[in-house]
């Protein structure tokens, strides 16, 4: 992609190199990009030991570390950062590609910082977005990585970035922002098709708010992100539709893309009715249906699933991507591997 159709520098994608089946293989420059985080750069007062160790993974990022070369580090905290450091270096290369390794975390519950998963699921979601021309679903894949403050006024739901819209004019945080020279947010646009044409030069600012109002382009761009999400890390091919209301729909699978909206689903599934609070918080519903309902498990073969989003009681959505790893009713392994 030329670089005035780049988008989202700051995962470090122009690092990464790509397999036959077009996924993320990791890269010695890629791993470098982790030892300019401030928490591993070492300041002028560190010891001999934890220069040494940032010294000689400067030189070879993969070279083996010896839980003895983390001790000798004199700080606590910085031992500890070196711990997960390397922990996470060493879970990335062990794996084939970047999308096995993300996999392997959902499926046995690996714990790892979550700034360390929302570069990883950035990182995919460029991979899987490459070839997408539409800005409004770029900006609506942000919400799987970036949590988001919505807005309601008048019936109209306004996503912003959580971390620009308390940030704003600030230092952005990721180290590549900082080594790339990428400008900091100072104001906050709504999406639009007069302002789309400056999404990817303003991409890694997050500076862009998103209308996720019923029945406008932004959650159908989020259904859109939901079916690349799927059909890159897990290989299977669906349908996903916006709906405005659960109206008399059997809610024979569910699929909650947040705490809140899990906690929702729950009171659904088990025949409670929405409440007014509950509805307030519903920003979106969708119906999956599976293209190939033999992917799907027996006993709802072809039955819809439906998915939920909400925010929480301080108008934030976080949505969890892993839920749809973990919560679809999948028969056939994915080719992901």
């Amino acid at each position: 992609m030329s670089g005035q159709r780049d988008f989202w520098l700051s995962c470090g994608h122009h690092l990464l190199d790509r397999d036959a089946m077009g996924k993320w293989l990791v890269t010695d420059e890629f791993l470098k990009v982790y030892l300019a985080r401030p928490e591993l750069m070492p300041p002028p007062e560190a010891c001999a030991a934890e220069r040494g160790l940032h010294d000689a993974l400067l030189s070879n990022p993969r070279s083996l570390v010896a839980p003895s070369q983390v001790a000798a580090i004199a700080d606590a905290d910085a031992r500890e950062n070196w711990e997960v450091m390397i922990g996470w270096r060493d879970h990335l290369v062990k794996h084939r590609t970047l999308e096995a390794a993300y996999l392997d975390i959902i499926r046995n519950d690996i714990r790892f910082p979550h700034i360390f998963v929302g570069q990883l699921t950035q990182a995919i979601l460029r991979n899987a977005l490459d070839d997408c021309e539409d800005v409004f679903t770029l900006r609506a894949a942000e919400i799987f990585f970036r949590p988001q403050r919505l807005l309601t006024r008048g019936g109209v739901v306004t996503a912003i970035d959580e971390e620009t819209d308390s940030m704003l004019g600030r230092q952005p945080q990721s180290p590549l922002v900082a080594l790339l020279g990428l400008p900091a947010a100072t104001e906050v646009d709504v999406l639009n098709d007069t302002i789309a044409g400056s999404y990817r030069e303003r991409s890694d600012r997050f500076d862009i708010a998103l209308d996720l109002t019923g029945g406008q382009r932004g959650l159908v761009a989020l259904g859109d992100v939901i079916r690349r999400w799927l059909a890159h890390l897990l290989a299977i091919d669906v349908a996903i539709e916006p709906l405005s209301a659960l109206r008399n729909a059997q809610l024979s699978w569910y699929v909650g893309l947040d705490s809140e909206a899990t906690r929702i689903g729950d009171m659904l599934w088990n025949g409670g009715d929405l409440d007014d609070e509950a509805r307030s918080r519903l920003v979106g519903l969708f119906r999956l249906t599976f293209r190939n309902p033999e992917d799907m498990i027996g006993r709802v073969r072809g039955e819809p699933v439906y998915l939920l989003a909400a925010m929480t009681a301080d108008d934030v959505l976080l949505l969890k991507p892993q839920n749809l790893v973990t919560g679809l009713p999948i028969r056939l392994e994915e080719m992901v591997n």
